[in-house]
């Protein structure tokens, strides 16, 4: 088992077999000590936060198996806090893909002069560059399939992929009582040039609401599997 890349939240190993092997961080994102499921830094360390987020993502990546949506999940050892993965190549330096029910964070920094903070919103998908030296900038379907990043074909398999995605989150969240906000989702391409879902699913990717109160991710959790 060899490391090859020790990121914010994940550290990531290969495995002799050809897969790939995730060891999920108590890190998560945010600035000043206060989480932030859009930040480019960790922020702060919670004990059990690994192991909280991993508990999630298995269980939304064995939902999300069930519909028969491509991910690249394999299996997973909450006692080892690791998950098993398919390898896959990201696209150019990688994606993150926003699905947004509800008018916060950045899309209320850019667009607030237009709606206010919680407006509904109908599943807006939208794509961000992974550059921390440049903020995650916000990037159109005709600048990436024209910076040769993916293809317009792709772009929409991406998108309808997102929603699909984010729709099954929303409704699990909503049976108990939840209202997701938004998520932010990562994806890749296997072996084969197929796109699929990478990364995680977890409270520290989204923002969810009971009420007008903001739940926290190890919160989250909780409520999700009691």
């Amino acid at each position: 088992m060899k490391l090859t890349y020790s990121g914010k939240t994940k550290d990531v190993y290969q495995l002799e077999d050809g897969h790939v092997l995730l060891k999920f961080k108590d890190d998560v994102t945010g600035e000043d000590g206060v989480f932030d499921p859009g930040a480019n830094t960790v922020g702060l360390t919670i004990e059990g936060a690994g192991k909280s987020g991993l508990r999630m993502t298995q269980y939304f990546f064995e939902k999300l198996a069930e519909q028969q949506v491509p991910t690249h999940y394999i299996d997973a050892d909450l006692d080892k806090v690791t998950m098993t993965v398919k390898p896959a190549t990201v696209f150019g330096s990688g994606l993150e893909v926003i699905c947004r029910f509800r008018a916060v964070g950045s899309f209320l920094r850019r667009y607030g002069k237009y709606c206010k903070e919680g407006r509904a919103l109908d599943a807006f998908v939208e794509v961000t560059l992974k550059d921390d030296e440049r903020q995650d900038p916000p990037i159109s379907k005709d600048a990436l399939a024209q910076l040769g990043i993916l293809t317009r074909d792709e772009y929409d398999i991406l998108e309808e992929l997102t929603k699909k995605i984010s729709e099954l989150v929303k409704f699990e969240m909503t049976q108990k009582g939840l209202d997701l906000y938004d998520i932010k989702l990562e994806f890749g391409r296997d072996s084969e040039g197929n796109i699929m879902l990478i990364d995680e699913i977890s409270g520290g990717n989204m923002r969810v609401y009971q009420g007008d109160k903001y739940v926290e991710p190890m919160e989250l959790e909780t409520i999700l599997f009691s």
